[in-house]
């Protein structure tokens, strides 16, 4: 079912905004959107500032865009102070190893067969470390460079990966490396991925409304794209008030197909994440079906008529069982534990910036557990084609 992508104004703009603030090229920001470039760039040029200063943010405004989105980005990745130096032999130190590099530095002054005699070691065992001593900077040096891309991919993706993700892709780029040298690696480095505070409900529910029946029943799979779609509404924090995110999440690919941001949690959201949702899959999405909560949003007669105008099929899960839209809260504490861990946003287009491209990332980029490590979009691109080999057999 999946056409040709149109997208929604509001994606857009923050697509626009994207290129605008950061001072990336319109190439780089398509490919990270998964977009034409050509098509990005002439949302760019309607978006220009017109002769009579028609812009909606000034050259100074975007200039503190910039620095605050540059400060936020070196938080996200964490301070990359490098571990402390080497042991060296000192009081109380028994190890072999201590000895045998306290006599390597001090043989010339005191002789090897004084010294082993004196710290207990033999001069076997001194010569066999030492005959060692280039496998073990080579060794070293191995695992200062595999360190140093694991710094690499931690802040590319501002600090989320733990070690499994970690591993995956430092295997996609260079030869297998064991997740235990990762995580031994990660821990003496002080490199861990984000965890997730427990939020604060935001689904209220409206006891008149009438409900759909619960179509899914916690199976949340699908054997293709736009047989199932889920969805919810999220809170995000900014400066002393919130952004509200609502997402429509395909359940064969866990995809974002739509979403949408503002700064209330009315009907309009909602629907307008569903509006988004059926653009990005080319306008035909007949029969699909879309599983929320029993929140007022999903359960209002204007959210009800955009389904039934796309023939969408409505299902809901239970009052207060996070189980029953388990994959939305599953991506929603996910982009809470990723991106929103460590951030400070004090302004609105500065939020919509930060989670469009997070966003775009998870679509096209973030290695997904249960996908075989892979993007979304990537699954849904292996997925098509398998279908297609299929109907050619």
């Amino acid at each position: 079912m999946v056409g040709a992508a149109r997208y929604s104004e509001e994606f857009k703009r923050d697509a626009v905004e994207l290129v605008l603030s950061t001072g990336r090229t319109v190439g780089s920001v398509a490919k990270e959107l998964g977009v034409n470039g050509e098509s990005l760039r002439q949302w760019v040029r309607k978006a220009q500032p017109t002769a009579d200063g028609g812009d909606a943010m000034t050259p100074s405004e975007r200039e503190e865009l910039k620095r605050l989105r540059k400060a936020g980005t070196r938080a996200g990745a964490g301070e990359r102070d490098s571990p402390q130096g080497c042991p060296v032999f000192c009081e109380g130190d028994g190890s072999l190893t201590g000895r045998w590099r306290f006599i390597s530095d001090h043989h010339v002054e005191y002789g090897i067969q004084r010294l082993c005699r004196i710290l207990q070691v033999s001069r076997s065992g001194f010569y066999r470390w030492r005959l060692a001593e280039p496998a073990r900077a080579a060794r070293a040096e191995a695992e200062t460079a595999l360190t140093e891309q694991i710094w690499t991919i931690h802040g590319t993706t501002r600090g989320a990966y733990g070690v499994p993700r970690i591993t995956r892709e430092l295997r996609e780029t260079g030869p297998v490396v064991n997740h235990k040298r990762v995580a031994r690696l990660m821990r003496a480095a002080g490199i861990t991925g984000r965890h997730l505070r427990k939020g604060k409900r935001t689904t209220v529910q409206d006891a008149r409304a009438l409900k759909a029946p619960d179509l899914l029943e916690r199976d949340f799979t699908a054997p293709r794209t736009d047989v199932r779609w889920c969805g919810d509404i999220t809170y995000l924090p900014v400066g002393k008030d919130w952004m509200y995110l609502a997402t429509v999440i395909d359940i064969h690919s866990r995809r974002v197909v739509g979403w949408s941001m503002a700064d209330h949690m009315r009907t309009d959201l909602v629907v307008d994440a569903l509006e988004a949702a059926v653009a990005t899959r080319g306008g035909s999405v007949e029969g699909v079906i879309f599983h929320s909560d029993r929140g007022t949003q999903y359960t209002s007669a204007a959210f009800a008529s955009a389904c039934r105008r796309h023939a969408i099929r409505r299902s809901m899960g239970r009052v207060g069982s996070s189980y029953d839209n388990a994959m939305a809260e599953s991506f929603f504490a996910s982009i809470k534990r990723e991106l929103l861990h460590g951030e400070r946003w004090l302004t609105s287009p500065e939020a919509r910036i930060a989670v469009f491209s997070w966003l775009a990332w998870y679509n096209h980029r973030r290695r997904h557990s249960a996908l075989g490590h892979i993007s979304p979009v990537e699954f849904e691109q292996r997925s098509i084609n398998s279908d297609s080999l299929n109907l050619v057999a």
